[in-house]
């Protein structure tokens, strides 16, 4: 079973949590046992699992990307200028892997699993297999 989602992002760095989008897909198709992953087929976005509680975890994980690798380096020569959201989506990685028992993601009490856009916006897509 796998599903396609689109998800319009509004801004050039922003997480998104898709978490109740990767829930609804498990428990439409009914399943009680098993694994998502849930990948991202773009070169500057990624798929991370991080705190879902408090907001500024978000923002302060943006800023701190942004500080790690900022957007204009006078020694990237990429000639669309976004070598940073390039780096920014490798070191978060295209894909997250979350185990299904008894029909629930199993993520921790403050877990979400979050769309990271680099370079937008965009609208882009993310894919859910369930195995």
């Amino acid at each position: 079973m796998l599903k396609k989602f689109s998800i319009k992002t509004d801004s050039r760095s922003q997480m998104i949590d898709v978490t109740r989008q990767v829930h609804d897909f498990v428990s439409t198709e009914n399943i009680k046992e098993g694994a998502v992953v849930v990948y991202c087929p773009h070169t500057t976005a990624g798929i991370t699992i991080n705190e879902n509680a408090d907001p500024d975890v978000q923002r302060d994980m943006l800023r701190r990307f942004n500080e790690v690798y900022p957007w204009e380096h006078p020694l990237d020569r990429h000639f669309e200028g976004n070598t940073a959201a390039h780096m920014k989506a490798s070191t978060v990685g295209s894909s997250q892997h979350v185990v299904i028992t008894n029909g629930k993601l199993l993520l921790g009490t403050w877990q979400g699993i979050y769309f990271c856009e680099f370079d937008g916006p965009r609208t882009r897509t993310f894919y859910v297999k369930i195995l």
